[in-house]
Order: C-alpha cells, then structure tokens, then sequence
C-alpha cells in the first residue's frame, strides 16, 4: 500500500474528529456559523475532497491490483464514502426530503434523472459509479455494488464498472446489482434479484406474476 493509501485511510478517524470538533464548538459559541458547521463537515467535505482528488487521480472503470504499489483511486473513493456506510442513518435523512438525495448523488458525479423514488433503506458503495434514468423506483433495501474484489493467485483484483438503469424501470425490493449491470429502458425485476457482473436486462417485465 502506497503512502498515498496508508494517509488516506486516516480520513474517516478525521472526519469523525472535525464533527465532534464542530458540535463542540456549536454548544460553546452558538451562532449561525457553529450551527451550519456540523452539516457541512457531515456532507460536503467527503464530496468535496472526492471531487479534489478525482482531479488529481481520477477513479476509472477497469480492473485493477489494489495491493499493488502505486496509489488507487478507489481506495481513496472508498474511504470518504465509508463512514456513511458505517452510518447509514445519515443519507436516510436525505431520503426523505423529495429530490435531496438526487441531488446528493449528483455532487459525487453520478447521472440522475428526474421523479426517481429513493426507499428509505437503500445501499450504494460507489455513488460516482451509477446512472439512473428518468421515473424510477428503487426498491427497499436494494444494494448498488459497482465494484467487487475477488482474490486470485495473490492478487487482489478490483473489478469496478457503473451500474445504468435506464429511464422508467422498477427495482424490486431487497435485489443486488453488481458491477456493469445495465437495464434497458421499461424495465422491472422482481425482489431478490440478483444482477451478475456485467449483465444486461432487456426491456419489459421480468417479474412473475403467476
């Protein structure tokens, strides 16, 4: 692991220190500054430093040795989007206020239509990485995974690929989609569906009524 890495995974211990820090200054010098301070540490520094290094490194679709010695991108993606994995309660919020959690996605650098429906409980481990058409539902409890790791012959290898869902198309509840999934537009899968590594879901209704 590069130095780059090593200094990287001290983000979360910092962000974590820069919100006490802010609440601790908010309850001893109350004021308009103090109070907006918390909700911009919780939301807009891990989005502003991804941007910043993004310029620098930028995070592209591949695969990829990420215990090799150079500096990997998606590590340092991985890091300031790990604490809301940690606490997902945070983007929960977001969720319920129509259109925020849109817009949210958007400030990472992914592509989102308009009057898509966000669940409550909904998992993304790579916001930069998907692209969500127009009139979607995404279904309770889905998880996006854009990447995975797999170990092979002493390699970790990373596997990273967006995930498009096209425009008026329904998620079911509980399903996974993996790195590289695509569905065409008019398209809906059923609960638990579990979308493969690259797989492709033509339009029309693939749930089964019966």
């Amino acid at each position: 692991m590069s130095f780059i890495s090593k200094f990287m995974a001290l983000f979360p211990l910092t962000y974590l220190l820069s919100i006490l820090g802010s609440i601790f200054l908010l309850i001893t010098s109350p004021n308009i500054f103090t109070l907006c301070l918390p909700i911009a540490i919780i939301y807009f520094l891990p989005v502003l430093c991804f941007r910043i290094m993004n310029l620098i490194f930028p995070l592209k679709e591949g695969t990829f040795d990420i215990m090799a010695k150079g500096y990997s991108p998606w590590w340092g993606s991985h890091m300031f989007q790990v604490v809301y994995m940690a606490c997902p309660f945070l983007e929960g919020l977001l969720r319920i206020i129509p259109g925020v959690y849109s817009l949210w996605l958007r400030l990472w650098g992914s592509k989102i239509g308009k009057n898509v429906y966000w669940t409550p409980n909904i998992e993304i481990d790579d916001r930069s990485l998907i692209e969500v058409g127009d009139n979607c539902i995404v279904g309770h409890k889905l998880h996006f995974l854009p990447h995975i790791i797999t170990p092979r012959d002493g390699i970790m290898s990373l596997l990273l690929k967006k995930i498009i869902i096209g425009n008026d198309c329904f998620l079911g509840a509980g399903s996974r989609l993996g790195p590289g999934v695509k569905l065409e537009d008019n398209t809906s899968i059923p609960i638990l569906t579990d979308g493969q590594i690259n797989q492709h879901f033509k339009t029309g209704n693939h749930i089964n009524t019966k």
